[in-house]
């Protein structure tokens, strides 16, 4: 991780912009846990990707003041790799896997017990003489975030006793991120021009983060440690961002979608063929905000470009004309 990054993540309940609703539940089961002297219950975090579910598993293992351990779906591919990771748990330490609907199923079952009962059961040997053995581990809190909650097994799923979803922010608090922001990287913003990174950036302070860090450069090659509207519409327009917030890839997502097939209906993969890019990208990344803008609609059949899509099509053709 970048050292800018870890810089902007806010490290308590206090510090953390947004996601009111998600923030003032912790704060009830946190104190609860620690009155009771007692882990933590099992969290699942879900929700469009860079609204905060990491920044929140490092808080609660913050503010329960113990270490979180922190894995990647991805990196297990056999059972035995989650059960080595989860013997070097030590009590009430809080363990944190990202992208948990990444994990194989055989890997899931693992986790059955373990967030159970804290036990381990693993399949020694092969064939008739195979045999079951019971590994047990000191209680800890595991913190499973997804981008994609409806690939998780119900069984897994329903072991996880505080479950909650992240929204996009509004500008306003995207704006008040940008701030807090822009003073962490030594930097003063007028609040014209926190807004207007702040109604680009999609809902989402990851986004958000990123662009004041593209508009810094801008600004500190033309000598100013004052960012105002001015540095932030050029490196707007350098960037081709545009003022709903869209990219070339979002322009090119509604383009494929209105001018190759005629609006839609269309799969995700025929889209993602076209514009050379990674169908779970399109589904994750690009489409969830052309979603909550309006412009595109998912049905059953695939993804229909809506009248707003359209509008905003005609808009761009003519500004760009």
């Amino acid at each position: 991780m970048r050292r800018d990054d870890e810089a902007l993540r806010p490290r308590s309940l206090d510090e953390f912009i947004g996601q009111k609703t998600v923030v003032a539940h912790l704060r009830v089961y946190i104190q609860a846990a620690i009155l009771r002297n007692e882990p933590l219950d099992h969290v699942l975090f879900y929700g469009p990707p860079g609204l905060g579910k990491t920044t929140l598993a490092h808080i609660i293992a913050r503010e329960l003041g113990r270490d979180i351990r922190c894995f990647s779906g991805p990196l297990f591919t056999r059972p035995g790799d989650l059960a080595a990771a989860l013997t070097t748990v030590t009590p009430c330490d809080v363990v944190f896997i990202d992208e948990i609907h990444r994990l194989p199923r055989q890997c899931e079952e693992i986790l059955y017990g373990a967030m159970e009962d804290f036990t381990l059961h693993v399949l020694v040997g092969k064939g008739p003489a195979a045999r079951d053995v019971a590994i047990h581990l000191p209680p800890f809190t595991l913190i499973g975030a997804t981008t994609r909650v409806g690939l998780l097994s119900a069984p897994l799923r329903n072991r996880f006793g505080i479950v909650e979803r992240l929204d996009f922010y509004s500008d306003e608090e995207i704006a008040a991120i940008v701030t807090r922001a822009a003073q962490l990287l030594g930097m003063t913003i007028a609040e014209e021009a926190a807004q207007a990174i702040a109604c680009r950036s999609r809902g989402t302070p990851r986004v958000a983060n990123r662009l004041l860090r593209r508009v810094r450069d801008f600004a500190e090659v033309l000598g100013q440690k004052h960012i105002d509207c001015g540095v932030v519409e050029r490196t707007f327009r350098e960037l081709g961002v545009d003022a709903w917030g869209l990219t070339k890839m979002d322009r090119g997502f509604l383009r494929v979608l209105c001018e190759q097939y005629a609006g839609g209906p269309v799969g995700i993969e025929s889209l993602a063929l076209v514009l050379g890019e990674d169908p779970d990208t399109l589904e994750e990344v690009y489409e969830p905000f052309l979603v909550k803008m309006g412009f595109v609609a998912r049905t059953r059949r695939g993804r229909v470009l809506t009248p707003s899509g359209r509008e905003y099509l005609k808009k761009v053709v003519l500004h760009e004309g």
